[in-house]
């Protein structure tokens, strides 16, 4: 049995931000797994979110927020590698976490007995897990993945890594990264701060110029009267692609504000700003669901809402900043 850290799934205490009460629940699969691996490994995941200060309407879809590689050296000295399979993915994986090396991949859902009750079982959908434990003899998987720590066996662990026996087949290796920690270092909050306001400074420069709702009202204007013919599952695709990325990315940003600057005057401001991006798109995506299901049209006045908030908190961003700096 090849295991990195000694923890087990029933006494796994998830971090903070996947306990308390939140407008969403899970961001993405790898900023979750992310703030959930950082957390075992006893370092803070929140100095690494600058990049939730910078999503942009991508054309047919919101940025896909993630943490930036750059920053979890900077700042905890891991360094994450691509990992090429060039044996069987389980040999690949194997040979990394006997290594000490927690490795991230792309694993299917459909086996991943954390997603009960939506993809197992159900549905083949692509999501990031980091490896923790790999027994191969017991056919075990101790993994990541959204808001904790989980294990997987048996005819599970056959189909996942897509093993003979199993009725699965891999046409493709997946992504894979693998995290070299013989760096890490575990620093004061005060430096953590001092690197994290640096971060902020270069994402400033990666703020969109354009009105990133703006851009997306004149897209869904069109994509709405798409989605009165497509199914219900079509919808979910769509949600997840834009107000969940945005909504999400947002309430991560009012999180990430609050612990770098705490309750200042200006602070306070920028956090109920991204507080009410997040809340009203919530809200909006329910109305949008029911709207789609009695075929009827939605209210799109939310969007200038949307639009003059990001503007505010796009200004006050900057100013709070460049005077910080």
């Amino acid at each position: 049995m090849l295991k990195i850290l000694d923890i087990q799934p029933e006494s796994y205490v998830r971090h903070k931000i996947h306990l308390q009460e939140r407008d969403w629940a899970e961001t993405n699969c790898y900023v979750d797994v992310w703030i959930e691996l950082l957390h075992a490994l006893k370092l803070d995941p929140m100095p690494a979110m600058a990049f939730s200060l910078t999503p942009d309407f991508e054309g047919d879809q919101w940025t896909f927020f993630k943490f930036q590689l750059n920053d979890l050296y900077d700042l905890y000295g891991l360094e994450v590698q691509e990992l090429v399979i060039w044996k069987s993915l389980l040999e690949n994986l194997a040979e990394q976490v006997a290594m000490g090396r927690p490795v991230l991949v792309e694993l299917d859902s459909m086996f991943l007995p954390d997603t009960a009750g939506t993809a197992y079982h159900e549905a083949h959908v692509k999501s990031t897990v980091a490896i923790n434990l790999l027994d191969i003899e017991n056919k075990r998987l101790g993994y990541f993945h959204a808001q904790g720590y989980y294990e997987l066996s048996g005819n599970d662990f056959d189909e996942v890594f897509a093993l003979p026996e199993a009725n699965t087949k891999m046409v493709l290796a997946p992504y894979v990264e693998f995290v070299k920690t013989h760096q890490m270092v575990k620093r004061s909050d005060d430096e953590l701060r001092s690197i994290a306001r640096k971060k902020v400074t270069r994402q400033l420069k990666q703020l969109p110029d354009t009105n990133p709702f703006k851009k997306f009202q004149q897209r869904f204007e069109k994509d709405f009267t798409w989605l009165l013919e497509q199914p219900t599952e079509k919808f979910h695709e769509y949600a997840f692609v834009t107000f969940r990325q945005f909504g999400a990315c947002f309430e991560v940003a009012a999180n990430f504000i609050e612990w770098l600057e705490g309750k200042t005057e200006h602070s306070s401001k920028l956090i109920e700003l991204y507080k009410h991006l997040s809340n009203i798109t919530k809200v909006y995506q329910f109305q949008l669901a029911r709207a789609l299901a009695r075929k009827k049209m939605v209210d799109l006045k939310v969007f200038d809402e949307l639009a003059a908030t990001w503007e505010e908190a796009r200004s006050l961003l900057i100013e709070s900043f460049s005077q910080s700096n």
